[in-house]
């Protein structure tokens, strides 16, 4: 059954992988819903966070994959119920019109949203929350006239107690002075 899957992935920060990531899933005709990319909690090791409508057949095939990168330290993949995820999303708003019709706070208020800039000829909000909630504020905002919106990719963080990224660099580790011993 083809549900929307998080596939994270865990490497060195190396010029060229997004390239090798992206071909994976062109390859299987796997469209990217977002994507988001930044440092992680451990030094000198970047993270992606992919999303993407498969099956989980699918994606295990993808993480597979990626993990055959060299420089791919590991990839998981995650149905949502297995993560906690958030989205932000910039609205820019005529001034005028938010003046004329009137309601933002209310408007701001409703979607727990933040006034970010207020200048005469533009308002800047934001919205932080699941896709469902920034788009639904999109629509609200609709009658005051959005010039401008942009949405990140999904950050998302495990529900798992065990950090499996770690292990697996615990492993690395003793595996080395394995080596060193011999």
């Amino acid at each position: 059954m083809e549900r929307l899957y998080t596939i994270t992935a865990l490497s060195e920060n190396e010029v060229g992988l997004l390239n090798q990531i992206s071909i994976i899933f062109t390859r299987r005709k796997l469209n990217i819903e977002s994507l988001s990319v930044s440092a992680s909690a451990i030094s000198g090791v970047h993270k992606f966070v992919i999303t993407t409508n498969c099956d989980e057949a699918m994606a295990i095939k993808v993480v597979n994959q990626i993990e055959k990168r060299i420089d791919v330290i590991r990839a998981f993949y995650y149905a949502e119920e297995d993560i906690v995820y958030q989205e932000v999303a910039l609205y820019k708003v005529s001034t005028p019109a938010l003046l004329e019709v009137g309601g933002l706070e209310k408007l701001v208020r409703k979607y727990n949203a933040r006034i970010l800039e207020i200048h005469p000829v533009y308002t800047i909000i934001e919205k932080t929350g699941h896709t469902e909630e920034t788009q639904a504020l999109f629509q609200d905002l609709e009658q005051y006239g959005v010039l401008q919106f942009v949405k990140s990719g999904r950050v998302s963080i495990t529900k798992s107690t065990i950090e499996h990224v770690d292990k697996f660099l615990e492993c690395q580790e003793l595996r080395r002075k394995e080596l060193e011993e011999e």
